[in-house]
C-alpha cells in the first residue's frame, strides 16, 4: 500500500519550468526529504500534493485515491501543509489558531465539540504550547508562531504532512524543538512526512529516503547514503561537495563545498 503516489506527473509555469515525468511511490511510516538547488521544483511539487495547483499530465494518488476526485474538505482530512512562512490576517489567540485544523472535521458547519477540543489541547500539550494558548499569535516570536502552525497541523489528525522549510529562519533552540516535536508526531502517527529542506545534512539525518530534483527532475531517490553522494550533489548544484560519514550516526555529512582553480588540484 502507499499513501503518496506520482505516476509520470509532468507541470509547466506559463513563466518558467515545473516539473517532468515524476515518478515515486511513498508507503506508511516513511520520512522523506525534498532536496535539491533553488528552482528545481521542490515547492512545486508540494503545492501539486496539496491540490494548489493541477498537474498537467500524470495521475497523483493520496491514500490511493486519485488526488483529481478528491475535494478540498477530503483532501484536508488526508494531507495537512505546514508552510515556511506562517501568516494569520488577524489577531487570534493560539488556542483558536491551533482549533482551525479541526476545521475538516467540522467544516459542515458544526461547531467544535468535546473531541475536537481535546484534540486542539493534545496538540498544545505536544508542542510545549499549552502555556501560551491564551497569548495573540501577533505576540509571538517567529519560533513560537511556527510552533502554533505545526500544532494546528498536527490538530488535523492527517496521515500525510507536508512540510517546507519548517526549520528556516529559526534559531538552534527553536530549530531543536520543532525537528522534536515533527519526529515524535512521526513516530507515532506513522504516516508519511514529506520534508523540504536546504539543510542536506539535517535531511540526511533524520529521513528515510531522500528526493533530489534539479531542474525539476527526479535525480536520485534512496536511502540518504545512495543519494547524499559528491557524484549526485555535484551534478545537481554544479560544484563539487566533500561528504563523509558523521562519526555518531554513520549517515552522510556534507563537509563543504569544493572550490576549483583553473588549474591543478581540487581544493579546500
Amino acid at each position: 500500500m502507499s499513501l503518496v503516489e506520482m505516476r509520470d506527473v509532468g507541470f509547466r509555469y506559463r513563466t518558467g519550468p515545473g516539473l517532468e515525468d515524476i515518478t515515486f511511490r511513498l508507503a506508511p511510516g516513511e520520512f522523506v526529504g525534498i532536496v535539491g538547488p533553488n528552482s528545481a521544483g521542490k515547492s512545486t511539487l508540494l503545492r501539486l500534493l496539496s491540490k494548489v495547483v493541477a498537474p498537467a499530465r500524470g495521475r497523483i494518488l493520496v491514500a490511493e485515491q486519485d488526488l483529481a476526485t478528491l475535494s478540498r474538505l477530503s483532501l484536508a482530512r488526508q494531507v495537512a501543509v505546514v508552510p515556511q512562512e506562517f501568516q494569520v490576517a488577524f489577531p487570534f489567540r493560539v488556542a483558536e489558531v491551533v482549533l482551525m485544523g479541526r476545521f475538516p472535521h467540522t467544516g459542515d458547519g458544526r461547531w467544535a465539540g468535546p473531541r475536537d477540543q481535546a484534540v486542539a489541547r493534545a496538540a498544545l500539550e505536544a508542542t510545549d504550547l499549552a502555556a501560551l494558548a491564551g497569548r495573540r499569535l501577533d505576540e509571538l516570536s517567529g519560533g513560537e508562531r511556527q510552533l502554533v502552525s505545526i500544532a494546528r497541523a498536527l490538530a488535523q489528525e492527517a496521515p500525510i504532512l507536508l512540510l517546507d522549510e519548517p526549520t528556516a529562519h529559526l534559531d538552534l533552540r527553536h530549530q531543536v524543538a520543532v525537528l522534536d516535536v515533527l519526529l515524535a508526531h512521526h513516530r507515532r502517527v506513522r504516516g508519511v512526512t514529506i520534508l523540504i529542506s536546504h539543510d542536506l545534512n539535517l535531511a540526511a539525518e533524520h529521513c528515510d529516503r531522500i528526493l533530489l530534483l534539479a531542474s525539476g527532475r527526479i535525480r536520485a531517490l534512496g536511502h540518504p547514503e545512495e543519494v547524499i553522494t559528491p557524484q549526485h550533489l555535484e551534478a545537481a548544484y554544479g560544484c563539487p561537495v566533500a561528504v563523509s560519514a558523521d562519526p555518531v550516526s554513520g549517515r552522510p555529512r556534507v563537509q563543504g563545498v569544493l572550490g576549483r582553480r583553473e588549474s591543478g588540484p581540487v581544493t579546500s
